[in-house]
């Protein structure tokens, strides 16, 4: 699988290793490779909600700036 996933995505094949995890349905020979795969899921999703936090605060700052000379009135 590649690193562009989307959040969603990302997320949901996480939910899914935890899961099997959880349930004992990996094998010990398994174990280290879902673990490594977890990890980069976490970073895909940790980078996306970084920058999804970034666009939503440079947009409230650009709302909450002044108007640039324009006038209501």
């Amino acid at each position: 699988m590649s690193d562009k996933l989307n959040y969603t995505a990302a997320f949901q094949e996480l939910q899914k290793i935890v899961s099997e995890i959880e349930q004992g349905e990996i094998s010990v020979d398994e174990l280290s490779e879902k673990v490594k795969r977890a990890a980069q899921l976490i970073k895909i999703c940790k980078s996306k909600l970084t920058a999804t936090e970034e666009d939503v605060n440079k947009i409230l700052k650009e709302l909450n700036s002044p108007n640039d000379g324009e006038s209501f009135g």
